[in-house]
This record gives structure tokens, C-alpha cells and sequence, in this order.
């Protein structure tokens, strides 16, 4: 895609973060939005400054872990704007913790948002894109964490390799049906934004159970003071929007904005094709 005026784009987790700025970036190119989000109260304060620079827009409160909802929003999509050309799959929580003591109840939240919040987009709207056969785009987040692998963050991990994953197969099943519909995988280093306070944005079926000691535990509480850390010491955000569009201009399937991390990638394919085992020291003598 490169001509976006007109052209209709859907946002999940569009009030905070990468999919503020991608309605901030879509605004720019006068696209049609439809921004999503599970925090009403964050979706409605996002809405309001995206119309205020001149946006057509809407806004639909979803919790992309539910197939129902991203279906509504599809279907309000096309009841909307009559099409939709541009998907961000966005929307994406952390939970940090060694895999056995982070309580199963993480990993079912963190599974549905990362990886179902993903796949409930891509059935709900490639079936559209396919009927229209017009050139559309969709852009699925993912992170570096799903090109590498480190230490006490297991569940962020999985749900990142499979977001890659499942990026990769989908876009071998379309290019095998000559589709127009193009994909990246953005795939990013520590960025400012709001993930860091993922727990504030649980739903009711997902909420911390006060009674479960984990959440008092030194493992807890490590992991949320090195997300803060991590979060408010990465790269600006103001950059992202622009970069993804440049991406999708270019057809770039591969969407990376922390080069220095890619020697870290080449070291675990080498190490892969070399035969040498995963070392924990690499990470602790850093």
C-alpha cells in the first residue's frame, strides 16, 4: 500500500502506546479509523485528540481475547466504512515470572491478548480483505522478545515467537494464493510506552487473585520494577508511527527498530545451526 487517503484502518489497543500512534500516523494520511480498546475510558480520551486533528473516526471498546468481540468489530468496521484496508493487530500485555511460579491464570491472559487477540483479528478480517481483492495490509505486533529469548520472562516470550510465527505461515498461505493482502511483523526493542502497565487493563476473568501469594513475591516484584526500568528508559515513541507507514510503503515484511539487538539474534541462529547449547551466561555477564 502507498496511496492511504480514504482507505479505512482498523487499531486493537488503539487508546495507549503503538496503536495511538498509529491513529496519530493515520490521521496524518487521512485515513478512516477505527480505533479499539479494552479501557473504555482510555478508548474515549484517544478518540477525542485523534478527531480533533481532522480524523474521520470511531471508536469500539473490544477485548481482542474474545473472538465475539473482534468479530463485532469487524462487522462495525464494514458497517461503518463499508471496508477496511489496514489491520494492527496491536493490541498486547507482559506478564513477567519464572514459568513456574507465574500462576496459570497469567499465562491464560497474556495467551489470550498476544497470541488469540492475534489470531481472532485474522479471521475475522481476512476474510474480507479476500472478498474486496483490493491491496490491503496488516501489520501484527510482536517484539524482539519473539526473535530471541532471555531469562524470567517465559510467558512474554511464548507469546511472541508464536506471533512471529503465525505472521510468517499466513503470509506463505497468502502469497500461495496470489492474494493482495501484504503482512509485516513488527518487532520491536524497549520503547516508551504504556505495556509496563499491562495489570491495570485485565478484565474481570483475568484479575489478580489478592489471595495468591505470587503476587507479594520477590519474583513479582522484581519483574515489575525491571519493566518500569526497561519501558521508561527505551527509545522515544514519536518515531514508530512513521516508521511502520515507511514499512508498509516498502512491502517490509520484517519490521525492526533496535539494531543493536541483532547480534543477539544471529548468535542464536548460528548457535542453533552450530550445534551449541543455550548458556545462561551470556545474559548474566552482561
Amino acid at each position: 500500500m502507498k496511496d492511504f487517503k480514504g482507505k479505512v484502518a482498523v487499531i486493537t489497543g488503539a487508546a495507549n502506546g503503538f496503536g495511538f500512534e498509529y491513529a496519530k500516523e493515520c490521521a496524518n494520511r487521512e485515513m478512516k479509523i477505527v480505533m479499539s480498546d479494552i479501557d473504555k475510558n482510555d478508548l474515549e480520551n484517544a478518540t477525542k485528540k485523534i478527531k480533533e486533528m481532522g480524523a474521520e473516526v470511531i471508536s469500539v471498546v473490544t477485548d481482542v481475547s474474545k473472538y465475539e468481540d473482534v468479530k463485532a468489530l469487524a462487522d462495525k468496521t464494514l458497517d461503518e466504512f463499508d471496508s477496511v484496508d489496514l489491520l494492527f493487530n496491536n493490541a498486547g500485555v507482559v506478564a513477567a515470572g519464572p514459568a513456574w511460579e507465574l500462576p496459570l491464570n497469567d499465562w491464560d491472559w497474556i495467551i489470550g491478548v498476544n497470541v488469540y487477540g492475534i489470531i481472532h483479528g485474522l479471521k475475522a478480517f481476512i476474510p474480507i480483505m479476500l472478498k474486496q481483492d483490493t491491496p490491503c495490509h496488516i501489520v501484527n505486533t510482536a517484539s524482539v522478545a519473539g526473535l530471541l529469548t532471555t531469562p524470567n520472562m517465559p510467558a512474554y516470550h511464548t507469546t511472541k515467537h508464536a506471533s512471529v510465527a503465525i505472521t510468517e505461515s499466513v503470509n506463505y498461505s497468502l502469497q500461495a494464493r496470489n492474494s493482495k493482502i501484504k503482512m509485516s511483523v513488527f518487532c520491536p526493542g524497549f520503547v516508551q510506552t504504556d505495556l509496563d502497565n499491562s495489570d491495570r487493563h485485565r478484565p474481570e476473568r483475568f484479575k489478580i487473585d489478592p489471595n495468591n501469594p505470587y503476587y507479594e513475591s520477590k519474583s513479582y516484584k522484581d519483574g515489575l520494577k525491571r519493566g518500569h526500568h526497561v519501558i521508561n528508559t527505551g527509545m522515544p515513541i514519536d518515531s514508530i508511527g512513521q516508521s511502520v507507514f515507511i514499512a508498509i510503503e516498502e512491502e517490509q515484511f520484517y519490521i525492526l527498530t533496535h539494531p543493536h539487538y541483532n547480534p543477539v539474534i544471529g548468535k542464536r541462529v548460528k548457535d542453533m545451526l552450530e550445534g551449541v547449547n543455550p548458556s545462561a551466561d551470556f545474559f548474566l555477564n552482561r
